[in-house]
């Protein structure tokens, strides 16, 4: 079992170029975008700082009187701002175009992620949480690669070249701001730790707003049904202080190193303009140069400025790049073999427990089956009969390998499915689980979720066998009609009928039935469960029924208790002895 699928939280993030790492091997597929990107994010740089020679020219013309040199430089200054605004252009497009591929490619590949994880992942970490992180995390992202580090890059350049230029303009003046560069840069660092750690927290609040919402909402009936209104606008409104709380420390830090950072720069500023003025005066430097030493002085000032502002907003990505290398790094508790054994297509559907323990990972002090051993053989109907909790819904995470058990195997045809591929083996099964998930799409597409192959005939064929078509070609659109979030605009009967059609058109040769009728009115149970005994014939069943009279006609009925194995046999020799079994058929038969 891997650790990621033990833990109640993700793990932290080790580091700050560890996660922007995982940004940067994304942006590595579009080099060419990179390339044109950094070419016109100097080109722009490069005539920020360029702007300044030309107003040097245009104050020292007005001291000579050379009107002439006053329409060159100007012209000068016309045709920089011209290219700094056609390259800011272009430099705009690439990286904007490069932020939002990159974020669509990181959604992409956490998704195709999660998918492959199996459901004991999702029993420790929530999906609300998870679904933040898909959402708010990438959108975060997009922003700092599409627009924070492209802003960064162009502020690093004037910073540095700028320095640079001021040192060769007058060494003296360059001195005094020189001081203070130090300094500013052990407060960004220094403080831009702090910013990253209140940066995790406040997303951490956040997917916790996120992870709430989708709580309530999906539980909306029962919120209302109890009249919990106030009670679940508490909690969210609780999580959202939370949250803002959060923001609001992580702000205050960022504002008190922006406030330092601008006071640093700024008032060495006012020292160098003093002296400034003062070797103006003793005929050191022109008026024109002064006017260009301050100009470009203020350029790299305010670029050392943003650059505070922007490494607070990088160390904000890079907790969620944390974020989300955690998803993109989890490993599933069911690992695929290196050289996974293959399973015929033409498999008669012999299963067998092998002396299986397992828990659940949320609860590792609690068996959910004990010592279990069962024989199915190919074309055998079992049914699973017990008391809630007994173990009967394990059976099937197991066979359907969502987990693996403690110790103990489970095969198929003599194969221990854990030498498999699972996506293999589980092209053999076909499922009805107890509560139906109905996708937001169309009737057709739902049903054909057992077969994507399928034609609309067999489509059509296998909701007739449902006993889903009648209500189906009601609708005004049959088989085109869109379900709604969660089939929400179906019954809770019709929603079943819909999984049961999606089984039929699977047609695997091991059929999986939790409480396959449980939701269907008389006349609807007794319709499907003919098609059922349809579909079962020659296939290798194993059914969960609290209904008794769904599992009379099983070849073999299982009596579970505390994942244990307690009696088995057929209805009519369990219902003779005492034991369990009996009781369940006294208490739902009525007891002579």
């Amino acid at each position: 079992m891997s650790d990621s699928a033990t833990k109640s939280e993700f793990d932290p993030p080790k580091g700050k170029l560890k996660n922007l790492r995982t940004l940067w091997s994304f942006m590595l597929l579009y080099k060419t975008q990179i390339i044109l990107a950094s070419f016109f994010l100097v080109i722009a740089a490069g005539t920020v700082l360029a702007i300044p020679s030309a107003l040097e020219g245009i104050v020292d013309s007005f001291t000579d009187s050379t009107s002439k040199s006053i329409k060159d430089y100007l012209g000068l200054l016309v045709g920089t701002v011209i290219v700094m605004a056609l390259a800011t252009a272009f430099r705009f497009y690439f990286i904007t175009w490069l932020g939002e591929r990159v974020v669509a490619d990181i959604r992409k590949a956490v998704y195709e992620r999660l998918i492959t994880l199996s459901p004991e992942f999702f029993e420790v970490n929530r999906p609300g949480e998870i679904v933040s992180r898909l959402t708010a995390d990438t959108t975060l992202v997009q922003s700092i690669v599409g627009s924070s580090v492209s802003i960064w890059a162009r502020n690093m350049l004037i910073a540095i070249a700028g320095t640079i230029w001021l040192f060769i303009m007058s060494p003296k003046l360059m001195g005094l701001i020189s001081i203070v560069i130090p300094l500013i840069i052990g407060i960004i660092v220094i403080v831009g730790r702090r910013v990253r750690a209140l940066s995790r927290t406040s997303q951490d609040k956040v997917a916790d707003v996120g992870a709430q919402a989708a709580e309530s909402l999906s539980a909306l009936n029962i919120v209302q049904a109890f009249t919990q209104e106030d009670t679940e606008a508490q909690r969210f409104g609780d999580r959202v202080d939370d949250a803002f709380f959060a923001a609001r420390l992580r702000i205050r830090v960022r504002a008190f190193l922006t406030a330092t950072i601008i006071f640093l720069v700024f008032g060495a500023i006012a020292l160098v303009i003093y002296q400034g003025f003062q070797d103006v005066s003793a005929g050191v430097m022109t008026s024109g140069e002064m006017t260009a030493f301050i100009f470009r002085a203020v350029l790299v000032a305010g670029a050392f400025g943003a650059l505070s502002e922007v490494y607070s907003e990088l160390q904000r990505a890079a907790g969620a790049a944390g974020r989300l290398a955690e998803l993109l790094n989890a490993e599933s508790a069911i690992e695929t073999p290196t050289n996974p054994v293959s399973i015929s297509n033409n498999i008669k559907g012999h299963i067998i427990f092998d002396n299986v323990n397992f828990a659940y990972p949320s609860k590792q002090n609690e068996q959910a089956l004990k010592g279990f051993s069962l024989d199915i053989k190919p074309g055998e109907t079992v049914a699973l009969v017990g008391p809630s909790g007994a173990g009967k819904s394990t059976v099937l995470q197991l066979l359907l390998r969502f987990y693996d058990p403690q110790s103990g195997h489970v095969s198929i045809d003599g194969t221990d499915i854990a030498e498999t591929d699972p996506t293999d083996f589980r092209e053999h099964l076909a499922l009805v689980p107890q509560e139906t998930i109905v996708f937001a799409d169309t009737v057709a597409n739902n049903i054909r979720y057992g077969r994507q192959s399928a034609s609309d005939d067999e489509v059509l064929k296998a909701a007739e066998a449902a006993a889903a078509r009648e209500f189906i070609e009601r609708t005004d659109d049959g088989f085109d009609t869109f379900l709604g979030e969660r089939g929400t605009r179906l019954s809770g009967g019709q929603r079943q009928r819909i999984a049961i059609a999606r089984a039929i058109l699977r047609n695997s040769p091991i059929l999986l039935l939790d409480e396959a009728t449980s939701a269907l009115d008389a006349e609807s149970e007794l319709k499907v469960q003919t098609a059922l005994d349809n579909l079962m014939e020659g296939k290798t069943t194993l059914v969960i029924a609290h209904r008794l009279a769904t599992v009379k006609k099983a070849d073999r009925i299982i009596v579970m208790d505390e994942g244990k194995i307690v009696a088995e046999g057929t209805h009519d020799e369990l219902a003779s002895k005492d034991g369990l079994y009996k009781r369940l058929a006294d208490l739902q038969f009525g007891s002579n």
